[in-house]
């Protein structure tokens, strides 16, 4: 499906596309990425995991891996695509969409810094997050080891050696940092 350049995409003209790599839209422009770094996706998986592992054993809604397409804006359309994420229970549609973008922002969203994103892209994908909803954002950056977490009200940094909690968003999920770092 070919545009127009003045012309916006819409959230269903980016699923008409089919598998065109990494790719988000934002304000209904298509914004194409490259492919995850190796550090990127190494740590990445390591959060999905253990998120999904926690969300699994305490039955508290789904996680979802790297690059599930969040539809957070209309008119003009916004799909995020986080590197994990998590939707309660209370939040899952029936039945859950087999086909398409999720309708509206997960309750905690996952963003790993790669080495060509810039802090300024970084925050306007937080600050896009919790315009859409989501309780919780942590940006992972693995080149200080920090995590950053973002809520509505307030922002706090975790160290290497410090707990980050997900908790109450997520019920009971701590992970020590260095954990998602080693």
């Amino acid at each position: 499906m070919a545009h127009a350049p003045d012309q916006l995409m819409t959230a269903d003209d980016l699923l008409a596309l089919g598998d065109i790599g990494r790719a988000e839209l934002i304000n209904g422009e298509l914004v194409r990425m490259s492919p995850a770094g190796f550090e990127h996706g190494r740590i990445a998986m390591r959060i999905a995991r253990l998120l999904a592992n926690h969300v699994e054993e305490n039955a508290l809604g789904i996680a979802v891996a790297a690059e599930t397409g969040f539809l957070i804006r209309r008119n003009p359309d916004t799909v995020r695509a986080p590197d994990a994420a998590f939707i309660s229970n209370d939040r899952l549609p029936d039945p859950l969409p087999d086909r398409g973008f999720f309708p509206g922002a997960p309750d905690f969203a996952v963003e790993v810094v790669s080495p060509e994103d810039t802090w300024s892209d970084v925050a306007s994908k937080a600050r896009d997050w919790l315009a859409a909803g989501t309780q919780l954002v942590w940006v992972v950056d693995p080149k200080t080891q920090t995590i950053t977490a973002y809520t509505p009200t307030e922002t706090a940094t975790i160290g290497r050696d410090e707990i980050a909690s997900a908790d109450p968003v997520v019920r009971g999920l701590k992970i020590v940092a260095s954990d998602i770092f080693r």
